[in-house]
């Protein structure tokens, strides 16, 4: 058994007791896939058409908490239901789960209408106006993440205050110090696999105990989904292996961050529209405009890349996190870099996103701003060269959760392509994110003032 289904073959998989459960799950605000668990007999009897939420679940925090102040809904509203509408092309068997099919959802209110802020819709939106462009989009999302001795319970346990990363060096690119994690890489790599996601590698990042998984590039709502389940794979995995993980930006301060670097190319009628043989760097006149509309909205579109406060520890000099919104060929010191020069694969890659990113709205942000530059004619300027981390002048990423909202929530770019609703949806989420990290006392500031102050 492998890969994607059909109805058809889920019914013979459940008839021959292969598979006895069904998952439908939507994305959630932070990226997390959230829904239900069938019988698979009930699934292929009516489930597959429709099932109901609490449409709470797009309007809570990482804490699950019923935050209040949205419009969408709330205790005075009643917390009511949401369509959760099976995407039948997303079935697939999840092998690392014994006799389990998933399928991701799209949400819908009562109408049968789209939820405008759930992700999935928010990115299809930002695609159909490509598409009325004659664009499509092509993506991919490197994830990055750390995997440590101690299992999730046990971490836990100790409030999670002395996590060990299962090396204890630097491991980018080392295949001695990477065989100590082969157990739980090589059954996510297989897992995923047949599971029909075409993962082409995994590899240690530069840092002790940090990971890299790459999926082949796909269609931009391809590559979203794919990216939620390899987190879920990840996750699972690692938890059946005794082992904890982390997507967390920046887990350590002493530590290198995690990024989730998104590569992104159009097509035009099936052929690369950024490729130009004739052109400098072979970036033809649509590249320079998308990155030129990826630079002149890179700090609006900075919260969809780096949602939470700690997505901006990670920006920091000499650790592989840009600090300047600055591009430049092949340079991993920029913000966003060129790459496949000369190649019909030449594409821009953002690196500023971090491995916490919601891949949805990291994606429909960057289609906006993208568009923004097409229809503007935004060119990027001069490529930089040398180290940007040292670009005096350069435009810099809003160095906090709070400058990074600021500037979210007054792009009239924005609020034209997603709406004005949508976007005041993503900035309540961020103001209480927070005022809520505001209102902790953290172990920093015992360690600090407890005895000396």
């Amino acid at each position: 058994m492998t890969g994607r289904l059909t109805l058809e073959e889920l019914e013979r998989h459940a008839t021959a007791g292969r598979v006895d459960t069904v998952i439908i799950a939507a994305p959630d605000m932070q990226g997390r896939l959230m829904g239900k668990r069938f019988t698979a007999r009930h699934f292929l009897d009516a489930g597959h058409e429709e099932t109901h939420c609490c449409n709470y679940l797009l309007a809570t925090d990482m804490e699950m908490n019923t935050v209040q102040g949205y419009e969408a809904t709330s205790w005075a509203k009643g917390y009511g239901d949401y369509i959760q509408k099976p995407d039948l092309s997303t079935l697939r068997l999840i092998p690392w789960a014994e006799g389990t099919a998933l399928v991701i959802a799209d949400l819908l209110d009562h109408h049968g209408e789209p939820v405008p802020h759930a992700p999935r819709t928010m990115l299809k939106r930002q695609l159909e106006r490509l598409a009325a462009l004659g664009y499509g989009m092509n993506a991919a999302t490197e994830l990055e993440f750390f995997v440590f001795r101690e299992s999730f319970e046990a971490l836990s346990d100790q409030d999670y205050a002395r996590p060990t990363p299962i090396s204890p060096y630097n491991e980018d690119y080392h295949i001695f110090q990477t065989a100590k994690e082969e157990a739980l890489m090589r059954a996510i790599r297989n897992g995923l696999m047949a599971a029909g996601v075409p993962v082409e590698n995994t590899k240690g990042e530069a840092e002790a105990g940090q990971a890299e998984i790459n999926v082949r590039y796909a269609g931009a709502l391809e590559t979203a989904d794919t990216h939620l389940l390899v987190k879920e794979a990840v996750k699972e995995i690692a938890f059946a292996e005794g082992r904890a993980v982390t997507f967390m930006a920046k887990w350590s301060h002493e530590r290198a961050g995690s990024s989730s670097h998104i590569h992104q190319s159009l097509t035009k009628d099936g052929a690369p529209a950024f490729f130009d043989p004739a052109a400098e760097h072979s970036m033809s006149e649509t590249m320079r405009h998308w990155l030129g509309g990826l630079l002149a909205h890179a700090a609006e579109t900075t919260l969809l890349l780096a949602p939470y406060v700690n997505s901006y520890k990670r920006f920091c000099v000499g650790m592989f996190a840009p600090t300047k919104t600055v591009w430049s060929m092949d340079n991993r010191t920029a913000g966003f870099r060129v790459v496949g020069e000369g190649t019909k694969g030449v594409r821009v890659e953002n690196r500023i996103g971090g491995s916490d990113l919601n891949p949805y709205l990291a994606l429909a942000g960057q289609i906006a701003a993208g568009i923004a530059g097409l229809e503007g004619k935004l060119e990027p300027g001069p490529s930089f060269a040398g180290d940007a981390y040292g670009g005096d002048g350069a435009p810099e990423i809003p160095k906090t959760l709070r400058e990074a909202t600021d500037a979210f929530a007054g792009s009239a770019m924005l609020r034209a392509a997603l709406g004005d609703a949508v976007v005041d949806h993503y900035v309540h989420a961020a103001r209480w994110e927070q005022a809520d990290f505001d209102a902790r006392v953290t172990d920093y500031e015992r360690r600090r003032f407890f005895e000396r102050a």
